[in-house]
């Protein structure tokens, strides 16, 4: 399944995405480490 990375909008393949955080029991698939840690420092911004 394609998901899309909160941060840049980019299309992510969940099955291959290397880059994922868990907030209140969601999981978030990152393009890369920078978006993934633009995340975890603030996941209320983007993870809502």
């Amino acid at each position: 399944m394609t998901v899309i990375d909160p941060i840049c909008k980019m299309k992510v393949e969940e099955s291959n995405a290397k880059y994922v955080s868990e907030h209140e029991g969601n999981k978030f698939y990152f393009c890369s480490s920078g978006c993934k840690a633009k995340f975890d420092k603030d996941p209320h911004r983007y993870g809502h």
